[in-house]
């Protein structure tokens, strides 16, 4: 496409207008590259506005973005905006940059999202950090929100790039645009009006004979404008992790997308049902979302996630809508395209507790998700669940523990397998209900309250069924009449990583900063503060401080001083540090460990309400008060988490109350107010702080 004559000023100078070209992009799809190719050949000033790189060579923010454009565009030079820019509320404010002597274009890199998960697989030394198979999962959530740009949004041209020929015509097309050459305005490249949008990389991860273990339902499918104003069909609601309404923000730092999910106890299940039996997908919609409501204030921090391994799937469409309807927390409920047996490893979603749709019998076979479960999880499962009972009546549910044989727990981290039935509609199948959807319904609710119910056994109460003894969960019946025997704790794989170095610190010499017969001390791998250390127990069946009793008080002490010991050094280094030595009430990872902490939290780590009252707030238990207790009392006080971690942000000096953590963060910067007098009692800051004016 050849560019137009340059206009002619009012003295008669030929004039060109700087341009604002938005790339848009997954990760992968070589904007980057785009950009550095037209620069490196182009006639034009052209300046690269790239978020990863923005604050001075580090990642910044959005604001930053529009800055350095706003300054380019003032001294006469063109801007590439190096961002994914994927829906119209990224794009709206660089759009804004535009106006009458500024043209604004896309570049959409509408790449086949197995070329941009291959080139990400592969690449090394990123500047956001985005590399390797992990970031195949926060490549699903940016692509599942994908909206491509359209003309109405304030863009004079956009370029559609559907492919490597494609990007290479637009690249020339660019470096052909002189410093007083102008574009002309429309669309370009839409080789298809009607090209519906990539759903997502889980169809490049699904291996190809799992392509039908489960029925393909065509998605509910909506009549909407296309990029240039003409009629397309495009799905109406996005299928995927990003369906959950947790947006891959580009405001967010880099790692910061799922550091911490693997703490979250987590179910993923099927729909029940749905597929083999028949069941209407408008009314099971309507029972799933009704029972996910129900058990929301039951949930505490615990997620569930509704899994489909097809991209087009029109429960997961619905039930999505209906959720949002009701305005159920999508933290805490959404929807995931991909394989229920691979998850963690190609979906990068850790689930500690997996729901089988079984059949009464509780058998292999079938195909299906109940094939494909027992396949993955090896004779292991199968064992465990003729241990546990033999069939299944519709509405119930079967908690079985997994052995650590299994394949699904040692490479995909599920503790537990749910196994639930729900009701029947086909007439080739047992039991089948003719049609009864009074009754079908109510079953189906049973099987959900029963599915659900076991979750919450194993996250919340933290229960293991044992094995001996058949514990089937039946809807209308209580929780606790359900669940018998013996109370022991389970921790996932993903939660065991301090035990192991406890135990093996060997294993582990990079980590570990000092090791001896009782402990083991080692940073914070996600440090929330300048200081952060860790000192763990080096004794078996101390898992956490409910654990710790009498007979640990020597442990407890030689804990305490091996922290005030490295609180010397740290001070002796950097006299203005101040460090509180204690324990969360209840810890997220496995085996005790004593946090010795700086209270400046200074911290790029330190981004959640979480973060900030698992430290500030009477959750975190001073080790002199442990001590104290435990010597007197036979225990320490375990405080209420939900209650405490769900407390307004207040600054833990001045206590003044803050709306979010970086308007909090930047208070306590400055904050020089003197600590609370309860904590300049008792020695719970190291080294001691005088009253300084502090309430008595």
């Amino acid at each position: 496409m050849a560019p137009v004559n340059p206009k002619v000023d009012e003295e008669g100078k030929a004039k060109g207008k700087p341009i604002v070209a938005i790339l848009v992009g997954a990760p992968g799809s070589g904007k980057s590259t785009f950009c550095e190719n037209v620069m490196l050949a182009s006639s034009r000033p052209w300046v690269r506005v790239c978020q990863d790189t923005i604050n001075n060579g580090k990642s910044g923010t959005k604001p930053q973005c529009l800055k350095s454009a706003a300054a380019s565009l003032k001294e006469g030079k063109s801007v590439f905006i190096d961002r994914c820019n994927l829906d119209k509320e990224q794009r709206v404010d660089f759009v804004n940059l535009g106006g009458p002597e500024v043209e604004v274009h896309a570049v959409v890199l509408d790449l086949p999202a197995k070329l941009s998960v291959s080139r990400i697989v592969k690449r090394t030394g990123h500047e956001g950090n985005l590399q390797g198979g992990k970031a195949a999962a926060v490549v699903n959530r940016m692509l599942q929100n994908k909206e491509l740009p359209k003309l109405s949004e304030g863009f004079s041209r956009i370029t559609f790039c559907r492919n490597e020929t494609d990007v290479d015509a637009a690249i020339k097309t660019y470096i052909a645009v002189g410093p007083l050459d102008t574009l002309p305005h429309g669309c370009f490249g839409q080789k298809d009006p009607n090209a519906k949008t990539q759903l997502g990389i889980m169809r490049f991860l699904k291996r190809p004979h799992e392509t039908n273990t489960r029925d393909s339902v065509p998605s509910q499918l909506t009549e909407d404008k296309g990029p240039c104003g003409k009629t397309q069909e495009t799905v109406s609601s996005s299928s995927g992790m990003a369906s959950q309404k947790i947006k891959v923000s580009e405001d967010m730092a880099p790692g910061s997308i799922s550091q911490d999910e693997s703490d979250i106890p987590t179910l993923a299940f099927p729909s029940i049902s749905t597929a083999d039996f028949q069941f209407d997908l408008e009314k099971a919609s309507d029972v799933i979302v009704g029972k996910v409501e129900e058990f929301m204030d039951k949930l505490g921090n615990a997620r569930l996630v509704l899994v489909d391994l097809t991209e087009r799937s029109k429960i997961l469409s619905l039930v999505r809508a209906k959720a949002a309807e009701k305005k159920i927390d999508s933290k805490r409920f959404f929807t995931f395209i991909g394989d229920i047996c691979q998850l963690y490893t190609k979906g990068g979603l850790c689930c500690n507790v997996i729901a089988n749709a079984a059949n009464w019998r509780l058998k292999p076979g079938g195909g299906g998700v109940n094939a494909a479960i027992f396949n993955a999880a090896g004779p292991a499962l199968e064992a465990a669940t003729k241990e546990q009972a033999r069939s299944l009546l519709p509405g119930n549910a079967l908690v079985v523990p997994l052995p650590s044989t299994s394949p699904l727990y040692s490479k995909e981290r599920v503790t537990h397998v749910i196994h639930v039935l729900g009701p029947n509609m086909n007439p080739r199948r047992p039991n089948c209900l003719d049609n009864d959807y009074v009754k079908g319904c109510k079953v189906l609710g049973d099987a959900y309250s029963s599915l659900f119910k076991g979750f919450l056994s194993i996250a919340n109460t933290q229960v293991k069924v044992p094995r001996s003894s058949g514990s089937i969960l039946s809807g209308p019946s209580k929780l606790e009449d359900e669940i018998s025997g013996t109370k022991t704790k389970t921790w996932a794989p993903c939660l065991q990583a301090l035990y192991n170095i406890a135990m093996q610190p060997e294993k582990h010499s990079k980590q570990v900063l000092e090791a001896s017969d009782d402990v083991v001390v080692l940073n914070d791998i996600y440090p929330k503060a300048k200081q952060h250390l860790l000192v763990l127990a080096r004794i078996k069946g101390l898992d956490t401080l409910a654990d710790a009793r009498k007979e640990h008080l020597p442990l407890l002490m030689t804990m305490y001083e091996v922290g005030l010991r490295w609180v010397d050094k740290f001070v002796g280094e950097d006299a203005s540090l101040v460090f509180r030595l204690g324990y969360h009430s209840v810890p997220s990872m496995r085996q005790l460990h004593l946090h010795v902490i700086s209270q400046d939290f200074d911290s790029k780590h330190l981004k959640h309400k979480k973060h900030w009252n698992s430290f500030t707030t009477a959750f975190f238990r001073d080790s002199v008060d442990v001590i104290e207790e435990i010597n007197n009392q036979g225990k320490a006080t375990i405080q209420d988490e939900k209650r405490l971690m769900s407390m307004e942000l207040r600054c833990h000096r001045c206590r003044s109350a803050h709306p979010n953590i970086p308007r909090l963060k930047s208070h306590i910067s400055s904050c020089q107010a003197p600590f609370p007098a309860d904590l300049q009692k008792k020695g719970r800051l190291v080294p001691e702080q005088t009253n300084s004016g502090c309430d008595p």
